[in-house]
């Protein structure tokens, strides 16, 4: 592999010049998947094998001695869980995932407690840490920060995998995978995802899952992309001359309750406005209900759709909806601990092990 790009063989100047397709290639080492930084870097065949991967792990985790297995595959580890950005669900699905494969974790969530509090730079942070930890997951509001960061931990001399659990409004590449995991198993037996028309609604300018997504969706044939906000929260261009590259299928919306029986599936996002500049902490108050999911709009879905969350939720969907078989927003969150679990073992290359383990034990996928 000595001419497999990395980000130890280019400069920073060269690399923040590249397309995103033309990054994902430096973030592979031997081969295999090294940091993660972006959806680009997952191809169809990818995104297959880390669901087929996660599902297995899923299935050895049912018994006692299958957890003692996945817990003894990585316990030599340690991995820091660095969230300057505040997170619930992206935080403590990695924090499972890691103990799932026994690895130990430190964290940082709060910089105030931190050297950056005294003046430290990110950057001096990250080397920091690399010279206690195995593995980085970082979140943060600034965007970009992951990939600087990795770029500086692969040209430094104790290069660790990052991988970016969100970074300001450009990528979530982990949500975009739970979420075609979740996807996956939903049209499991209905011809998978392909074909499917998914139906984006909310705030889709700034929400950086819908970014991810919408790429990784290109991945699947005659899959048709709809986007439905208001006109200053509208999918942004890069999106769309991305989708207009790939001769994708999408259309944009401002009536989104008229396409609630065309969608096979439906992904909701709430108001991302602590991007907004706020007074006295108080939210900036805007009018959702044309965006928003009720109980009266179970009857227009179509029986096999699905209603899927990023998570946090404010009143796009209303708990009335929660107990319905097609809102699977709630098995989306856990799904996201299991997809994660199987990213980090192929990163450390324990997939092998994993599946031998499997076909030892006559687990089937």
């Amino acid at each position: 592999m000595k001419d497999e790009p990395t980000l130890m063989r280019i400069s920073w100047k060269k690399y923040e010049s590249l397309s995103l397709t033309e990054k994902a290639h430096y973030f592979n080492e031997a081969g295999r998947l090294y940091h993660i930084m972006i959806a680009q870097q997952f191809d169809r065949s990818r995104m297959d094998e880390l669901g087929m991967l996660a599902t297995i792990i899923r299935r050895i985790a049912k018994t006692e001695e299958g957890i003692k297995f996945l817990k003894d595959l990585l316990s030599h580890k340690r991995a820091m869980l660095y969230f300057s950005q505040p997170s619930s669900r992206t935080f403590l699905s990695f924090c499972a995932a890691c103990q799932i494969l026994g690895i130990s974790i430190g964290e940082v969530r709060d910089t105030a407690t931190s050297s950056e509090f005294k003046g430290e730079s990110k950057e001096d942070s990250v080397r920091t840490f690399s010279s206690y930890f195995d593995l980085i997951i970082m979140r943060s509001e600034v965007g970009g920060l992951a990939e600087r960061m990795a770029w500086v931990l692969s040209n430094s001399e104790r290069p660790i995998p990052i991988i970016n659990a969100g970074s300001g409004k450009d990528q979530h590449p982990t949500q975009a995978l739970l979420d075609i995991y979740t996807l996956q198993r939903s049209f499991e037996g209905n011809g998978g995802i392909d074909g499917k028309r998914i139906l984006f609604a909310g705030d889709l300018l700034r929400g950086r899952t819908v970014r991810s997504l919408a790429w990784l969706l290109t991945a699947y044939r005659d899959v048709k992309q709809i986007f439905a906000a208001p006109k200053d929260l509208q999918i942004s261009e890069d999106i769309l001359a991305m989708l207009d590259q790939k001769k994708i299928m999408y259309q944009r919306i401002d009536d989104f309750k008229s396409l609630i029986p065309e969608a096979d599936a439906i992904y909701m996002t709430r108001i991302q406005d602590e991007w907004d500049t706020q007074k006295a902490g108080k939210r900036n108050e805007r009018d959702i209900s044309k965006y928003s999911f009720t109980g009266n709009d179970l009857k227009r879905l179509k029986k096999s759709a699905v209603i899927l969350h990023p998570l946090p939720r404010r009143s796009e969907i209303s708990t009335d909806v929660d107990d319905d078989p097609r809102a699977v927003y709630w098995r989306q969150m856990r799904n996201g601990m299991w997809i994660r679990t199987a990213l980090i073992a192929t990163i450390f290359d324990r997939k092998e092990m994993i599946k031998a383990y499997a076909s030892y034990k006559g687990i089937v996928v």
